[in-house]
């Protein structure tokens, strides 16, 4: 009897201490990506359904609820994303009202898919929608643009359940200067810093992706809250203006933020010279190169646009280029102020995370990388739970 009872507590033993697969551990992370632009698909296809599997051929859409769901996905960002027209009235109504649309589908989308999915709009949304084994869709807006110059704008949209701002996108706005305009960088407008201490008192989260180093810069200085680069990648491994310096991660970890890497190719490694490539995509840039694009012109944009890119897809970013940019973070400043913030739907790919039913090869590449469990645990969430959450008790005080 003593013997069998040994021989049991040794296989109980044995049976607890097996290591776990990576899709185990993958399983029993939250995991939230800050940045997926699928509205723009939905507002475009009124027939897209979010709650069956969608072939990424068939489709070309990279995000769906099944998806999310072989994938290991348990939250994400959906955006309201305006491009940037023209800085006067006129242009700021269009811009605002394309946004109310855009909010108003997401919300008609993600309502009625109560089996799959639930609205969040706090860490205890986040939480309690995931703990009922639904997946909880947050609201980013990229762009101040639909703000126009009325700061009761921010409000408003916060009412809507807009849960983080990216104050400009690829032109300066009335609130600051973009990464990739080429006008003189000055930074946050007067405006700007208005809208900076406003985000702060209502607990958007400011999100930095796309400003100017100047913007960002001012943004550090006047911001009480951390914020969040939601979709950028490091600067000294790829040299684009739109990623981000080592002196400006380092400033971001200190103000208590963090970078949040996307899979987007050309900000993840620096291209190699094509001639022919470069010439395609110059072409199709002043092709599309016009304020307020209808969303015709945008579907052929897109389409295009991928057609170029699978024509060169040996040359794309890979996974391991992806993880290259989380360990250079992480050996700047630390494991607390990483994450991911992929661009699915809006130029994010690379090879082997095609979609989102493949991201977490982004846990496997980790764990072979040598990161622990609790790393990848902040990687994937504890970092943007703990800064949404300071966020909160910020405008609470």
């Amino acid at each position: 009897m003593k013997i069998l009872i040994l021989t049991m507590f040794i296989l109980i033993m044995v049976i607890s201490c097996k290591p776990k697969t990576n899709n185990e551990i993958h399983s029993n992370l939250l995991t939230i990506d800050t940045h997926i632009d699928i509205p723009i698909k939905l507002v475009r296809d009124s027939t897209y359904n979010l709650e069956k599997e969608n072939s990424l051929l068939g489709s070309r859409s990279q995000t769906d609820f099944p998806r999310m769901d072989k994938g290991g996905l348990d939250a994400a960002f959906f955006i309201v994303w305006t491009a940037q027209g023209n800085r006067d009235s006129l242009g700021n109504k269009k811009a605002n009202e394309k946004a109310h649309n855009i909010l108003e589908t997401i919300k008609a989308r993600i309502n009625p898919a109560s089996l799959f999915a639930e609205l969040a709009f706090s860490t205890n949304d986040i939480l309690r929608i995931y703990n009922s084994n639904k997946h909880p869709i947050l609201i980013g807006m990229e762009n101040g643009y639909p703000i126009g110059n009325d700061i009761s704008q921010i409000e408003h949209f916060y009412k809507l359940g807009i849960r983080y701002l990216t104050l400009c996108h690829t032109k300066d706005n009335d609130i600051c200067d973009s990464s990739t305009d080429e006008s003189e960088d000055e930074g946050l407008t007067n405006f700007g810093i208005d809208v900076v201490k406003e985000l702060n008192r209502l607990g958007i989260i400011i999100d930095v992706s796309h400003i100017s180093d100047s913007s960002f810069y001012q943004v550090i200085k006047y911001s009480k809250a951390p914020v969040i680069a939601t979709h950028s990648n490091v600067r000294s491994l790829c040299n684009h203006p739109r990623n981000m310096t080592g002196d400006m991660i380092k400033l971001l970890a200190k103000n208590g933020g963090i970078i949040d890497i996307n899979f987007v190719d050309e900000y993840l490694k620096t291209p190699k010279p094509n001639k022919e490539k470069d010439s395609l995509i110059t072409n199709l840039k002043s092709k599309f190169d016009e304020p307020n694009l209808s969303d015709d012109k945008k579907a052929i944009l897109y389409k295009e646009w991928d057609i170029i890119q699978n024509k060169f897809s040996d040359d794309m970013a890979t996974l391991s280029d992806v993880v290259d940019h989380i360990d250079y973070v992480v050996k700047l400043v630390g494991i607390d102020h990483v994450g991911i913030g992929s661009d699915f739907d809006g130029g994010g790919k690379v090879k082997d995370i095609k979609d989102v039913s493949e991201i977490s090869n982004i846990t496997t590449e980790l764990l072979k990388r040598g990161y622990s469990e609790n790393d990848i645990k902040k990687i994937w969430s504890g970092n943007f739970m703990r800064v949404f959450k300071e966020v909160e008790n910020i405008a609470n005080k």
